[in-house]
């Protein structure tokens, strides 16, 4: 067996000093920022966030994507995501999501109801990804409940690599391109594809091909161009001048 040479062993250290030095460094700015609290789960706010039109002088068909920074330590690693919809006339907002929890105390990690839209996630502030109204939402709508049915993993759940809330908000995108949804970088398992390596981009505007989403490519309009490593995605989005990066997400003139 060959030694390394000593310029190998000096790129070696450097990078695994500078993976922890970056990570401590993303943990310390999202937690001064703001966008991941620390408080007790069981007592954060899941109140509106004020980005959801009420439904009482709102009559237009709806649908709104949103995505938070997950609960607890996960929080600092990745988002959770959901999709909100209301009918025409509908009187309150369906909410679709994946919850783990769920999953161990009902079977199924399937969530569909009627909480706030743009409810707090256990503390942490949501922000609108994507929002359709009037007949383009009724017919996206329409999709969506298809795709929400169609859901090929709802008896299992994986934090990493996935299926998860963002493997489940991705696969219903697919079924409504029209929304143009380029879901964040720090969605770990949105790259999650089962066995099948390739698939449409969640926006419906280029193609991915990933490796049970351990490992894979994304090029499209609306996401740029993507690498996942890990389950953590690199890439630069030219459309909207940002680069991505794991753990902090989008750094550009529409960050998160």
């Amino acid at each position: 067996m060959s030694i390394p040479s000593p310029r190998w062993r000096r790129r070696l250290l450097i990078t695994l000093l500078a993976v922890p030095l970056y990570t401590a460094c993303s943990a310390t700015w999202l937690k001064t920022s703001g966008q991941v609290q620390s408080a007790d789960w069981r007592t954060a706010s899941r109140e509106p966030a004020g980005l959801a039109p009420d439904p009482a002088t709102t009559s237009e068909a709806i649908v709104q994507v949103y995505a938070a920074r997950a609960v607890r330590w996960r929080g600092y690693f990745g988002v959770h995501t959901w999709i909100a919809t209301k009918a025409e006339a509908a009187a309150h907002y369906t909410v679709h999501e994946v919850n783990g929890h769920r999953l161990r105390r009902n079977g199924t990690a399937l969530v569909t109801s009627q909480r706030a839209p743009d409810g707090y996630w256990y503390g942490n502030r949501p922000t609108l990804l994507a929002e359709l109204r009037g007949p383009e939402a009724a017919d996206a709508i329409v999709r969506i409940e298809a795709a929400v049915a169609d859901y090929p993993w709802p008896d299992t759940y994986r934090v990493w690599p996935g299926p998860n809330s963002n493997t489940f908000t991705a696969h219903v995108l697919r079924a409504a391109p029209a929304l143009r949804t380029d879901l964040p970088p720090t969605a770990i398992g949105k790259d999650y594809l089962g066995f099948a390596p390739v698939a449409r981009l969640p926006s419906g505007t280029g193609a991915q091909l990933s490796l049970l989403g351990v490992a894979g490519v994304a090029a499209g309009l609306e996401e740029g161009l993507e690498v996942n490593l890990l389950g953590l995605t690199f890439g630069i989005d030219p459309k909207d001048l940002a680069i991505k990066l794991p753990l902090i997400g989008r750094l550009g003139p529409d960050g998160d």
